[in-house]
């Protein structure tokens, strides 16, 4: 699934910066406003009724399916750069691609990058193939491997580690990959959605971006998630992480009756999102086994041309390492 609502108003590439305004700016002003209080309180659990939350991603990229409500990431190759200057056929596995707003630069930013990308909806798998096709640049069409995947109720499927790789790449780590298999009435059974028929496991990946995804997971499934994408990882691999983080302008729109959690909320169509301080996205990775490289908060001035408003947002920038 992925959760980057709403137009990302970035820099131009050649213009990236991260830091227009200190958070901690931000927290005062936010912790001292009364309209925001209700953002602040403890969070009472109520008794709802369940609902499946990739059941709304799915309508909401179909509601969105042309592709013009996600901007393409171009800023990510500045963000991360490790993958541009990576090895000769290195691999990506982009957790949650959408449309392929994310997929797209990198494999224009390498021509030498190999990228696996998984989402719950086969409509938006559609549509990403769709995008990397249309490039008109077939060296793309090669390198784009889009597959069926729900991380947070199925885990991912055992061709990224088979047993043999699992037990390397996990040394003494409990965690395992999960056997996924396609239903289908789901997604088609061509190739582009189902990699299990190429033969031997992939052993593994380089890179994974987790970029705007997470959030959209409930919190308590959040370490199940996030100790899966640490089983495919290899010894020494990144896991490159962007997502919503604390008092970002988006979450201080939501009212209280949409909060579902303590800095979790849920939209009118179903889909939701979590709000990230440093600690908490600190805590998850480390816990799951990872070493922090990188962790801070992108603080970005975003211009509203059309509206004329200036809009503070607030996301959490983060590299974590599996040891070797």
């Amino acid at each position: 699934m992925s959760g980057g609502i709403g137009l990302e108003e970035e820099k131009e590439e050649a213009e990236y910066h991260n830091k227009d305004f200190e958070w901690e700016e931000l927290r005062a002003h936010v912790e001292n406003a009364p309209s925001f209080s209700h953002h602040l309180l403890p969070y009472q659990p109520q008794h709802q009724l369940l609902q499946s939350d990739s059941d709304a991603w799915k309508s909401f990229h179909i509601r969105h399916s042309s592709g013009k409500f996600f901007k393409e990431r171009r800023y990510l190759l500045k963000e991360f750069p490790e993958l541009v200057s990576c090895k000769e056929n290195s691999k990506v596995l982009e957790v949650g691609c959408g449309n392929g707003s994310t997929v797209l630069p990198i494999l224009r930013g390498n021509e030498n990058i190999i990228i696996y990308a998984c989402d719950c909806s086969p409509e938006i798998l559609e549509r990403a193939k769709h995008i990397v096709d249309d490039s008109n640049v077939v060296a793309l069409r090669h390198r784009f491997h889009p597959f069926y995947c729900d991380l947070s109720v199925t885990g991912f499927p055992s061709w990224l580690a088979c047993n043999q790789c699992r037990d390397l790449n996990l040394q003494t780590h409990e965690s395992c990959v999960s056997d996924v298999r396609i239903n289908n009435n789901e997604a088609n059974s061509d190739d582009a959605y189902s990699l299990e028929g190429n033969g031997c496991c992939k052993g593994g990946v380089d890179f994974i971006t987790l970029i705007f995804t997470l959030s959209a997971i409930p919190l308590t499934e959040m370490p199940v998630s996030i100790k899966e994408c640490f089983s495919i990882l290899k010894p020494g691999g990144l896991l490159l992480f962007r997502d919503y983080g604390l008092y970002d302008m988006t979450m201080l729109r939501f009212e209280k009756k949409q909060r579902v959690g303590f800095r979790e909320y849920k939209r009118s169509d179903g889909t939701r999102s979590y709000f990230f301080c440093l600690d908490t996205a600190r805590d998850l990775f480390v816990a799951a086994g990872f070493i922090e490289v990188e962790l801070d908060y992108c603080c970005i001035n975003s211009v509203n041309r059309r509206k004329g408003k200036s809009m503070q947002r607030v996301w959490v920038h983060g590299k974590f390492q599996k040891p070797i």
